[in-house]
């Protein structure tokens, strides 16, 4: 019987999508809907991220052993010792 029913309502459901016209055929409804909660969550991810960056402090500390001048001799190592060290701060070993 089960077979009947679902035979029973294609043959209604032929006619319906027949009156269709192929051309004009839009999104409707749900397509607006999935459109609508992509844009809130686009809008919720930037208002984070926006909340997120004003927390960090880009600020950067002026170096005092840094040259005054600004000139970078070539070849110099920092305090560390080390030649590329950046800042001038202990630095962590690659995990790899």
């Amino acid at each position: 019987m089960p077979d009947m029913s679902a035979s029973l309502a294609l043959t209604h459901l032929v006619p319906l999508a027949k009156e269709v016209d192929e051309n004009k055929v839009t999104p409707g409804v749900l397509g607006f809907i999935v459109f609508a909660v992509m844009a809130l969550a686009v809008w919720g991810l930037m208002k984070s991220m926006n909340r997120q960056l004003t927390r960090v402090d880009f600020k950067e500390d002026a170096d005092p052993k840094a040259d005054p001048a600004g000139k970078a001799t070539s070849g110099a190592t920092g305090p560390a010792g080390s030649a590329g060290s950046g800042s001038g701060g202990t630095a962590s070993p690659a995990k790899g």
